[in-house]
């Protein structure tokens, strides 16, 4: 597992649609070392800090392995950055991640979160429009890190796996409970039992699960 690409970039705006649009996912490849805090990577930034960035979601993540399904699928060329990621990965993907899952990369350790959820941005980006309910499907959505221990991190550096998480439940597992087992409340409470998981995710599950017991 390693880091084939470190992105960041700042919020710009642009014109989509003929309107002013300001937006953080314009990502670029840099080659220098970066550190990162608790929050984010030094030089990059967010436009939505509700939906995008924080102490849960301070790394956004992307499986390289799959720009090949998506060029296959769009007749283009998706390049690290496209998603929006601050870092593009090689070796570990939505099935092999779980959420609690403790790495040390450069000299950060970073835990896995929760899964990124595709948002109106990225069709934007791209000018695809299905390309966010695409990525929902195929379960292909990357995932965030929080950063336990801040420091510098950089294109090639390895991902070691530090600590496993005891509930296992990997990032496809979550995704699909999400967005298609809706209703499996048992599933729910599983993951909602999984310290690890981001706050954010975890009160979406507890709402869902309110409202199946208010039924």
């Amino acid at each position: 597992m390693k880091v084939i690409s470190v992105n960041i970039g700042a919020p710009k705006t642009v014109m989509l649609d003929g309107k002013p649009f300001t937006t953080g996912i314009y990502k670029k490849p840099v080659m220098e070392p970066l550190f990162v805090t608790k929050h984010n990577f030094v030089g990059d930034g967010q436009a939505d800090l509700v939906h995008h960035g924080g102490y849960d979601k301070a790394i956004c993540a992307y499986p390289s392995e799959h720009f090949a399904e998506w060029e296959k699928r769009y007749h283009r060329p998706f390049s690290p950055g496209a998603f929006g990621e601050n870092l593009t990965l090689e070796g570990l993907t939505e099935a092999q991640a779980c959420i609690g899952d403790i790495f040390s990369v450069g000299t950060a350790v970073i835990q896995l979160s929760q899964p990124r959820q595709p948002c109106f941005k990225l069709a934007k980006r791209h000018g695809l429009p299905d390309l966010p309910l695409a990525v929902q499907q195929t379960g292909r959505t990357g995932f965030y890190f929080r950063v336990l221990q801040e420091g510098i991190i950089q294109q090639g550096d390895k991902l070691t796996l530090v600590e496993r998480s005891q509930t296992r439940l990997s990032v496809q597992y979550v995704n699909h409970i999400y967005y298609v087992e809706k209703t499996d409340g048992e599933a729910m409470q599983k993951i909602i039992a999984e310290p690890a998981l981001s706050e954010s995710w975890r009160k979406a599950f507890a709402a869902r699960l309110s409202a199946i017991a208010d039924k």
